[in-house]
């Protein structure tokens, strides 16, 4: 069975690479920076070997927490490609791509997006991709760094033979055995006697080899994604413009954007909360909210849309961490296409239109129409942030004539020989249409609208309220 995994090794995030930085674990170099390591320090060496080496070199001890944490963060992203991937041995992730990969554009695209995600958080990854598991691992620790993609057994099995027995965690513990017998590779303990090596290494090496080489099936415990979406993230250093957050921030819309498509699920709001100064001195955290006029899971949008929203935001006092949190969701929709596509913009365009102006401008800035259930015109004419989701019901009246320019405060009209004045005489073209409503909130409307000219033909909206005998005219609306 063809399944291609993708493993990946983190090792120092990428804001290391500018200085010289080692990391140290039991008092001996395990990874460096490039320019460390251009400073001739290597692995194994001890702590004074490398301060004697590279004095300026900034040592910081490795924290395994922090490892699996960063790499459940990079699973959590990952799933945006497949949802089958596991936590491996050694600092790794497998990802089962099989059905990904006519989605993604084949293996050397998915390849690219999946290196590029991983480097977007922060962190160099080594891609290998096999037909098992176990050799795609073993490919992606090799020397070799074009022989690391293979998609045939045949293919898969001559590299692994080439590679060192070192590779293989099971071999490890016998390396000085296998030396003196002058096993050197994969190839060579495969051709040695099976129940002889069984009886000098155990049943696990045997057991290890078949699943490198397709022999014996593999198992894998996947990455299951949280219920709700909530993710903090501890910057570096203080940051004191809005900014310059957003580069930090991307790192959680991956991850966001990677729940999203592991849950099936688009989200309408989300908040990313700026944190301050915490202890004594607490500052309460700058909330950044980003509602959304059409649900959407891409991260590339979403990152847009944040970045003009953190154009417009004043920082109170400097941002030491961010925590993002997905507010509203819902299930996710697939694209509704058509035989014969509409010309212009879609209405997926008009959303993200309306989203980038909101982001740009502010809520109330980018108002759509929404009118309410009410017969009078000063409540039933309404306007709400386009981003809204939740809109209140219009009133159906298939028949009434509105204009299009309603009046914020009816103007009263004088009478001259019993007909509304507004610059001359209003003659009556259209009407009346009758209004009696209110009478439930205290702001009982009696009124009888009617289209009315002057003598240069434009028509006006205006209405008689009847209180007792005495009748007045307003005017309301101007027709276009």
């Amino acid at each position: 069975m063809y399944l291609p995994q993708l493993p990946l090794e983190t090792f120092l995030p990428r804001w290391c690479e500018p200085g010289r930085h080692v990391v140290i674990e039991r008092g001996r170099a395990l990874a460096m920076s490039v320019h460390a390591a251009a400073a001739c320090v290597r692995s194994g060496m001890r702590r004074a070997g490398v301060q004697a080496i590279c004095p300026d070199a900034q040592l910081h001890e490795r924290d395994a927490l922090r490892e699996q944490d960063a790499l459940r963060d990079i699973a959590l992203a990952l799933l945006r490609y497949t949802p089958e991937v596991a936590l491996a041995e050694e600092s790794s992730l497998l990802l089962d791509v099989t059905a990904s990969l006519r989605a993604f554009g084949g293996r050397l695209a998915l390849c690219r997006l999946v290196r590029g995600t991983v480097a977007a958080l922060g962190f160099t990854p080594r891609l290998g991709m096999a037909p098992t598991a176990l050799g795609a691992w073993l490919l992606a620790r090799g020397r070799m760094p074009l022989a690391r993609r293979v998609i045939r057994i045949d293919s898969m099995a001559r590299r692994l033979n080439a590679q060192p027995c070192t590779l293989l965690p099971a071999l490890r513990p016998y390396h000085e055995w296998l030396a003196g017998i002058g096993c050197h590779t994969l190839g060579d303990a495969r051709r040695l006697p099976r129940a002889g090596l069984q009886r000098r290494t155990g049943k696990e090496t045997l057991e290890a080899l078949d699943r490198a080489y397709g022999l014996a099936p593999e198992l894998f415990r996947w990455v299951q994604a949280p219920k709700v979406f909530s993710a903090g993230l501890e910057l570096p250093g203080r940051i004191e413009h809005a900014e310059a957050v957003l580069f930090a921030a991307r790192r959680l819309l991956l991850q966001m954007a990677g729940w999203l498509v592991a849950q099936q699920l688009a989200v309408s709001r989300f908040v990313l909360l700026l944190q301050h100064e915490r202890g004594r001195s607490a500052i309460a955290p700058t909330p950044v909210e980003i509602a959304l006029a059409a649900p959407a899971w891409h991260e590339e949008h979403l990152t847009r849309l944040l970045k003009e929203r953190l154009g417009r935001v004043e920082l109170a006092a400097p941002v030491i961490a961010l925590r993002l949190e997905a507010g509203q969701t819902q299930p996710m929709l697939p694209p509704a296409g058509s035989l014969f596509p509409e010309p212009g913009g879609t209405p997926a365009d008009d959303h993200r239109l309306l989203e980038l102006l909101t982001a740009r401008l502010g809520n109330q800035s980018v108002l759509a129409p929404a009118p309410r259930a009410d017969h009078r015109p000063e409540l039933c004419n309404a306007w709400i942030p386009a981003a809204a989701t939740v809109r209140p019901s219009a009133a159906v009246l298939p028949h009434a004539e509105r204009p299009f320019w309603i009046l914020d405060q009816p103007l009263a009209l004088s009478v001259r020989e019993h007909r509304p004045f507004y610059g001359s005489p209003l003659k009556m073209i259209k009407g009346p249409e009758r209004i009696e409503s209110g009478w439930w909130d205290g702001a009982l409307a009696v009124r009888d609208y009617f289209i009315a000219q002057d003598e240069a033909s434009a028509c006006y909206w205006i209405y008689r309220e009847r209180n007792g005998e005495e009748i007045r005219w307003f005017l309301h609306g101007l027709f276009a």
